[in-house]
């Protein structure tokens, strides 16, 4: 069978991959990048899954408009405004979750040999799905405040990018959040570059303590023009249930159209039912206290993952503390001769019993060998602590 090249550009997700490596019988996974399910709010998705059966039928188990359910886009559009963020829901489509935006983008944008610059480390889908329509990939260094604005400057105006794709909040892998300061040049390089920034924003709301700075989106109302050279994912998946696959995307209104028409030919529609549901729920008020048990609980799991590797592994590893999100981006320093490559860590890790992910699959070129991404959310205290001890025994 003759497939198509595009599929030489792409290979299977290492993190899918090291799954099959989990069966083992009491293994401690920080692999994943789940949301805790038993922190779901399973009453009132069940609530609201009751009433628009009851009481809307018909339209919700029916085929709906592409842009997405009226009700819900409403809904958005006022989730947005209480973040900072003037969106009318004629400005978004909703999509099946916020991976189909960025399938979207990839698209409706990019041709082979386009040049996209991404985050190093960013988001290992993002690279799958870009290199799947062809990107030439630049990675653009970061740090704790997330991406170097100086160095990323300097790459759009060597490279003039088709696109620049961001996760300016909590990171994935790196945790990281982009300072304000970081933000407001971004937006102004984009206008006097005319370059699009993607900002993907799934873990926006996971915040410990005090909330990060606006978005890129939020604060694009204070650099004039720079709305035009913006587009915003957001998703449900890690504050209300992955398993709804309700996303959406906010974007200038001739990608909007296209990405709209390029998303019927995909799935015609994002399902009616899930849409129904999420925009039900927003009405209930149960959301800020969700999130207040979900933030709670993420943040201490992420306190206790930090004291444990700095009591189990010392010096063998640096990390930043990460003030939000799912994620430690962690790397191996070769101290007191030690071995600096995280391959090998993670699979001596796996026969102590304990998984995470190596973070070269992450790097869309270049990769740093000695860096490796734990996610705490899914985790129990105790089991940090013991699966941290296992870690401190591998290294």
């Amino acid at each position: 069978m003759q497939f198509a090249d595009r599929l030489n550009n792409v290979e299977t997700s290492a993190i899918r991959e090291l799954f099959k490596l989990l069966g083992k019988p009491g293994i401690i996974s920080f692999a994943g990048g789940f949301p805790d399910p038993a922190l779901f709010d399973v009453e009132g998705i069940k609530e609201s899954s009751n009433a628009v059966l009851t009481n809307t039928p018909g339209p919700v188990l029916q085929y709906g408009a592409t842009e997405g359910y009226g009700p819900l886009r409403e809904s958005i559009s006022a989730f947005m405004a209480n973040k900072g963020a003037t969106v009318s829901p004629e400005g978004l489509i909703v999509t099946t979750g916020s991976q189909q935006a960025l399938d979207l983008i990839g698209k409706t944008l990019i041709n082979p040999g386009d040049k996209v610059i991404v985050e190093a480390p960013t988001f290992l889908a993002t690279i799958q799905c870009f290199r799947l329509y062809g990107a030439h990939l630049i990675g653009a260094p970061i740090d704790a405040d997330g991406v170097d604005v100086d160095q990323l400057e300097k790459l759009i105006d060597e490279h003039k990018p088709k696109l620049v794709y961001l996760i300016p909040t909590f990171g994935n892998p790196s945790g990281a959040t982009l300072s304000l300061a970081r933000r407001k040049r971004i937006l102004e390089i984009a206008v006097r570059t005319q370059t699009l920034i993607v900002e993907d924003d799934p873990y926006g709301e996971l915040y410990f303590d005090e909330a990060p700075p606006l978005s890129l989106l939020a604060l694009s109302d204070t650099v004039p023009g720079s709305r035009d050279w913006l587009a915003h994912c957001g998703s449900f998946s890690k504050i209300l249930s992955p398993g709804l696959r309700v996303g959406w995307m906010i974007a200038p209104p001739a990608l909007l159209a296209n990405a709209t028409m390029c998303k019927q030919f995909s799935d015609a529609h994002t399902s009616n039912l899930t849409q129904a549901i999420c925009a039900h729920y927003l009405t209930l008020n149960r959301l800020d206290s969700t999130l207040a048990v979900v933030r709670k609980t993420y943040a201490e799991r992420a306190r206790v993952m930090a004291e444990s590797l700095r009591r189990e592994l010392g010096d063998a590893v640096s990390f930043n503390q990460p003030q939000g999100g799912m994620f430690f981006w962690a790397r191996l320093t070769g101290a007191q001769g030690k071995s600096a490559l995280a391959p090998e860590f993670a699979k001596r890790a796996i026969e102590q019993g304990v998984a995470f992910v190596p973070g070269a699959p992450f790097f869309a070129t270049n990769p740093d060998l000695a860096t490796f991404r734990l996610s705490f959310a899914t985790v129990g205290l105790e089991k940090i602590e013991e699966g941290i001890a296992r870690l401190g025994q591998a290294v």
